[in-house]
C-alpha cells in the first residue's frame, strides 16, 4: 500500500491560456495512475494546507506575503513565467502541505506517499517566485523533516530536466540536508554546475547534454548518485520527479521512457525503503500518465 497525495483544488491554480503548466498536466498524472492493474494497493488521501509558519522554515515573510497580496489582488505574473491567479496562494499552501503530508506518512507510518499537485516548487528562492513555482515545496518538507519532525539527515534527489536552483540554494547551507540533481545543461535557470558543491560538500551536480537517455543516466547512477547518495546515509529522502526528461517533452531535451524513471526509483529505494516522490515539472500528459503509472507501480510492487 502506498500514497497518493492529491486534490482536485490543484487544478484551480490558473495559469492562464497556452501556460506549460496547466491543470491538466495533474489530470494526467491521477489518471494514469488509476489505470494501473495496483490500483487496489494505493490510498487515496486529500491533503492539508500548510500554515504560513511551516512556509517560513524556508521563505521570507516579504515573499509569503507578496503572493498572498498578489491573488487577494485578483492576481498577476511575479515573473514572465510564474503566474499568480486569486485562488493561487491558498492552493499552494496546499501543495506544500501535500509535502509535508508525505514526511508525516513515512515517519509516522513507514508508508511512501506520491505527492501530485501543482504549482511546482524546486526553482523558488527563499524571497522570490520563479520558473513556475510559488513556495519550495520540497526545501520545505526537508526543512520540516528536520525542525519539526526530528529526522537528522534528508537528503533530496531532484531528476527533472531543469536545474532546482531553489531547492540547492536553500538547502546548501545547512549540514543536515544533501541535494543531487541530474539536469541537462547548458538550459533554464543556468545554475546547477559541477563545480558547486554546497557548504558541507552536500551538493551533487550531475549536468547531462541535450539528447541523454538511459545509458548517460544509468551511468551517472551507478557512479555517482548512489555513491553519494549512500555516503550521505539519510534517514529521508525526497525525489524531485520531474518527468520532462521523458522523450516526448515539448520544454525539454531528453530521450528518458517511463521504465527508465521506474529504474531510478528502485535505485531510491536501495537506499532508503520508503520514499516521498513529489512531482515538479513534465508537460507532455502521455509521458505524464505513463512516467506517473511507472514510479507509482515501482512503490507498491515494492511493499508487496
Amino acid at each position: 500500500m502506498i500514497n497518493i497525495i492529491t486534490s482536485e483544488r490543484f487544478l484551480q491554480h490558473d495559469t492562464g491560456f497556452g501556460h506549460p503548466e496547466r491543470p491538466e498536466r495533474l489530470s494526467a498524472c491521477t489518471d494514469g495512475i488509476r489505470k494501473s492493474e495496483f490500483v487496489d494497493q494505493i490510498k487515496w488521501i486529500d491533503p492539508r494546507r500548510a500554515t504560513a509558519e511551516e512556509i517560513k522554515l524556508v521563505h521570507t515573510p516579504a515573499h509569503i506575503l507578496n503572493v498572498r497580496n498578489t491573488a487577494e489582488r485578483g492576481g498577476f505574473s511575479l515573473d514572465p513565467d510564474t503566474m499568480v491567479s486569486p485562488e493561487s496562494y491558498d492552493i499552494a499552501l496546499q501543495s506544500t502541505g501535500a509535502w509535508l503530508d508525505g514526511v508525516d506518512r513515512i515517519v509516522g507510518h513507514q508508508e511512501s506517499s506520491f505527492v501530485i499537485s501543482r504549482p511546482p516548487g524546486h526553482h523558488a528562492e527563499r524571497d522570490n517566485a520563479m520558473g513556475f513555482c510559488l513556495f519550495n515545496n520540497c526545501a520545505i518538507a526537508a526543512s520540516y523533516a528536520i525542525e519539526v519532525k526530528g529526522i537528522n539527515r534528508v537528503a533530496v534527489l531532484d531528476w527533472d530536466v531543469h536545474h532546482g536552483n531553489g531547492t540547492q540554494h536553500i538547502l546548501e547551507t545547512d549540514p543536515n540536508l544533501a541535494y543531487c540533481s541530474l539536469h541537462q545543461w547548458p538550459y533554464y535557470p543556468g545554475t546547477g554546475a559541477e563545480h558547486e558543491k554546497g557548504d558541507f560538500s552536500n551538493v551533487l551536480n550531475i549536468p547531462l547534454s541535450i539528447g541523454s537517455g538511459k545509458h548517460e543516466y544509468i551511468n551517472a547512477f551507478d557512479k555517482k548518485v548512489l555513491p553519494f547518495l549512500r555516503a550521505w546515509e539519510p534517514e529521508l529522502l525526497i525525489v524531485s520527479a520531474g518527468f520532462d526528461a521523458s522523450i516526448n517533452d515539448p520544454l525539454g531535451g531528453m530521450q528518458l521512457l517511463p521504465e527508465h524513471f521506474a529504474e531510478f526509483t528502485r535505485y531510491c529505494l536501495d537506499i532508503t525503503p520508503h520514499l516521498l516522490v513529489g512531482l515538479e515539472g513534465g508537460y507532455d500528459l502521455n509521458d505524464l500518465a505513463d512516467c506517473s503509472r511507472a514510479v507509482a507501480e515501482t512503490l507498491i510492487e515494492h511493499e508487496l
